[in-house]
């Protein structure tokens, strides 16, 4: 049941920061698209966890993935794509740094433990 909590909330707090992100740049994501991208980005990095994959690859599969689905979802030219996806990717180490240095969540990036 606690990987089940920490899995819904790895993808809450993922689409958050895809939702806002994209919310920054552009006129954004719909959040069911925002949703969509964390269940698959953090799904990835579950199933690189899972099937034991080293640490370096459990974190790095899931950008393509990430990139890719917000590169369909927000059909916007390449520059504004990167420019969006580098907002996200701050805001998501903002927020890994909140919830894994307060709150000793470190399922989003679980490398970089902060407590």
């Amino acid at each position: 049941m606690q990987y089940l909590v920490s899995f819904i909330i790895a993808v809450l707090l993922t689409s958050i920061s895809y939702f806002l992100g994209s919310r920054l740049v552009t006129k954004g994501i719909h959040l069911w698209q925002a949703v969509a991208i964390g269940a698959s980005v953090v799904s990835v990095g579950a199933i690189a966890e899972a099937i034991g994959l080293p640490i370096w690859l459990i974190v790095l599969l899931p950008f393509p993935v990430g990139m890719l689905l917000l590169f369909l979802f927000l059909k916007q030219p390449l520059r504004i794509w990167f420019a969006t996806y580098l907002t996200i990717l701050a805001l998501y180490t903002l927020i890994h740094v909140i919830v894994s240095y307060f709150f000793q969540f470190h399922s989003l990036i679980p490398a970089w433990k902060l407590s």
